[in-house]
């Protein structure tokens, strides 16, 4: 068993170093450090370790990923030498991480050779064999079983140890106790046979868990390592993406994969977008659009301008989100961690009773009693139960992550299931977010200055509705204006001054507000609202001069995302800033079941609470762009980040980041969500199930170590098989 490999469930011993970079000295009172523990990757090590650094003054928090195998300390020390000594302790030979590594910077552990397995095996094996042939304890039969212990049990015995001296039940422990019960009553092939089997399901266990580990490490694989950079001298020269600056100029040729994230400078092509936003289709690339790092350019050869380095591109953000979302434990990952600290010492003490109670009470022959004991040692012990939760989680993050969800956490990953409501705000999440002018209405004064007025005003902001004005002006040949004053007024419009004269451009609230509306006002907004236009006015102080509307396009994947959400029985609300009859128009295109309008950030965030309220037990979810909308979000159970891709609010403020803008993408996460909970009660089941009937099994005395081993090995590789089967999804 390499001693880098995960453990039967106290996965892993020792590994080789690997080759990330050590940081420097902590500063007093630092806050974190992060360690990277190559013999650390399951529930059992992470509980060894939060026992011994427990009772480590100015240690104020920990926390683990273990499909990383890092460990990040939170502490108020001057020196990490106590922290590293107590790792130490326990066998935990930690490397300090650079602050500003990412864990996928490091290397893999090394693997060990196979060939100590094989003779540890073939030494059971011919023990087995000289016992029928020879009798039992004859002395071949001792040495080839003792043969068999060394060779694969060493590592098992030294992390039992550990675990005893520091108080601690674990696997390793159990395995021990059982082995060395089974050699004292003179059962020396059975122990040898269950010490190699053991060992050989840790072995079998590590190379399963690697594939949801590389699963994710594998994202990064998608960026080529070497790019094509235009020098001083002007030649083109191939470069290590990770020496390549920003600002450099990247020449791309059809076919190739993109090394870096950049925005196009000339040329235009076709761009794969998939790897990164599971978009099925390819997207048109031209001189301004941005691409990303992992995407394949396809029918033409373009230049771009490199906008993030390597390490910090859209892709390794990605990466770096879905390993920190393996830090964050699931509510059925919490569960069976607390049902697993109680279980353990709880079979022990069962297992001593049953050794005991029956010789002493009932005349039962010490031996045989003795054996059925460390029969139910070897049985129920919970490795199953405590490994199959991490690698469902991790499988089900690494499956989204290839769609183009980006899932900030175990917990929003297994509570997506329990969506009944979800709100969605409409510029840019049901609609494109690209509203063009439609009308332009002339309410009193010159018609050329009022357009160029609004134009200027509506140029200083970054509302979609002001952009299409500005746009259409300028489109026009209308020129722009210097603007004095200039604010923006939040949920209204905007405000400034030109040429000294006061303007306002702004919605319907505003002009009540200014007390300019009026009933033929009122006429011809409510006209264009009821198609579904957007309508919004210029007025200085004597009045409003000029209404103009703006429409929207809704996107094509908006209705069957719909349709999708109600056949997966969650109601639909929209919750716009836009005015109501024009909400409630793009609604009913698209089936939501209920519309608001005319709502500020912060009548949305009450919104939320509202259906909150009313959900009776469901969740209520929320999708946004991610930043408008950030109240709101956050306030939902589940905040939506739409297109998500280059954008690092999203990706950091969301609770589910979509890479790009297809609503589609939500049903998708749902029925994840539901396939990951199925996964993780079907594994609590074969794992207690498997158990429970080899129990009855033991104390009726039909049950041998053998048995009670293979059927621990079973249950925890149909766990780790069961859970990795998301990866296919």
């Amino acid at each position: 068993m390499s001693d880098s490999d995960c453990s039967h469930c106290d996965c892993s011993s020792a590994a080789a170093p690997t080759a990330a970079p050590v940081a420097p000295p902590s500063p007093a009172g630092a806050g974190s450090a992060q360690y990277r523990i190559d013999n650390m990757d399951c529930p059992t090590e992470e509980a060894l370790i939060r026992a011994k650094l427990a009772g480590v003054a100015g240690v104020s928090g920990l926390d683990f990923n273990l499909m990383q195998r890092t460990l990040t300390v939170k502490h108020s020390l001057d020196s990490l030498h106590t922290v590293e000594a107590a790792l130490d302790a326990i066998d935990m030979r930690a490397q300090r991480l650079d602050t500003l590594a990412a864990p996928t910077d490091a290397a893999p552990p090394a693997k060990a050779p196979w060939w100590p397995m094989a003779l540890a095996g073939a030494c059971a094996l011919a023990s087995e064999t000289a016992h029928w042939i020879i009798g039992d304890n004859h002395w071949l039969v001792v040495a080839l079983a003792l043969a068999a212990i060394a060779g694969a049990g060493l590592s098992t015995y030294k992390k039992g140890w550990i675990a005893l001296k520091n108080r601690e039940l674990n696997m390793n422990a159990l395995m021990s106790v059982a082995v060395t019960g089974a050699v004292l009553i003179g059962h020396w092939p059975e122990a040898a046979m269950v010490m190699f089997l053991f060992a050989l399901a840790e072995l079998i266990e590590a190379r399963s868990l690697d594939r949801a580990r590389d699963a994710i490490r594998s994202l990064l694989d998608l960026a080529p390592q070497t790019a094509t950079v235009q020098q001083l001298d002007g030649a083109w020269l191939e470069t290590p993406a990770s020496a390549v600056a920003v600002g450099a100029v990247v020449r791309l040729r059809p076919g190739e994969r993109i090394a870096l994230d950049g925005v196009v400078s000339s040329g235009r092509s076709t761009v794969n977008q998939a790897p990164i936003t599971g978009e099925s289709l390819p997207v048109d690339k031209a001189e301004g659009d941005s691409v990303f790092a992992g995407t394949i350019n396809q029918s033409g050869s373009f230049e771009f301008r490199v906008t993030a380095e390597a390490g910090n591109s859209a892709l390794a953000r990605i990466v770096q989100a879905v390993e920190s979302a393996q830090g964050s434990r699931a509510p059925t990952q919490r569960f069976v961690d607390r049902f697993a600290r109680v279980y353990t010492p709880s079979v022990v003490v069962g297992a001593l009773l049953l050794a005991l109670l029956p010789p002493l009470l009932f005349g039962g022959e010490w031996l045989d009693w003795a054996y059925r004991a460390l029969v139910v040692l070897v049985i129920a012990c919970p490795c199953a139960l405590v490994i199959s939760t991490p690698v469902t989680i991790v499988s089900g993050l690494a499956a989204a992550a290839r769609k183009g969800i980006l899932v900030k956490g175990g917990v929003y990953l297994e509570e997506g299931r329990k969506l009944r409501v979800l709100a969605l705000d409409k510029t840019g999440t049901i609609t494109h977010g690209k509203p063009a002018q439609t009308d332009f209405v002339v309410l009193g004064g010159d018609a050329a200055q009022i357009r160029s007025d609004a134009a200027s005003l509506a140029a200083r902001s970054d509302h979609p509705v002001s952009l299409a004005i500005a746009q259409a002006a300028l489109a026009d040949g209308v020129a722009a204006q210097p603007v004095d004053d200039f604010a923006a007024i939040a949920g209204r419009g905007v405000r400034g001054s030109i040429a000294g004269r006061l303007y306002q451009l702004g919605n319907h609230r505003l002009i009540e507000e200014l007390g300019q509306c009026s009933p033929a006002i009122e006429a011809q907004l409510f006209a264009l609202e009821r198609q579904g236009k957007t309508a919004v006015m210029l007025a200085d102080e004597a009045g409003v001069l000029a209404i103009f509307a703006v429409a929207d396009t809704v996107r094509e994947t908006s209705r069957q995302a719909i349709a999708d959400l109600h056949t997966l029985g969650v109601r639909t609300l929209m919750l716009s800033g836009d005015n109501t009859q024009t909400a409630e128009a793009i609604a009913k295109l698209v089936g939501i079941d209920e519309a608001s309008g005319n709502l500020l950030p912060e009548d949305k965030l009450a919104k939320i609470g509202a259906l909150q309220a009313d959900a009776g037990g469901g969740l209520v979810g929320m999708v946004g762009d991610g930043i408008n909308d950030a109240p709101a979000l956050a306030r939902a159970h589940i905040g939506f980040a739409m297109g998500a891709v280059g954008a690092d609010s999203a990706i950091e403020t969301a609770d589910v980041a979509l890479m790009d803008d297809d609503l589609r993408k939500i049903p998708a996460f749902i029925r994840l969500s539901r396939a990951t909970a199925r996964v993780l009660t079907q594994n609590i089941a074969l794992a207690l199930g498997i158990k429970a009937v080899f129990l009855v099994l033991t104390f009726t005395g039909q049950a041998t170590m053998w048995m009670a081993v293979f059927a621990d090995m079973g249950a925890s590789l149909l766990v780790v098989a069961n859970g990795l089967r998301l990866l296919r999804r």
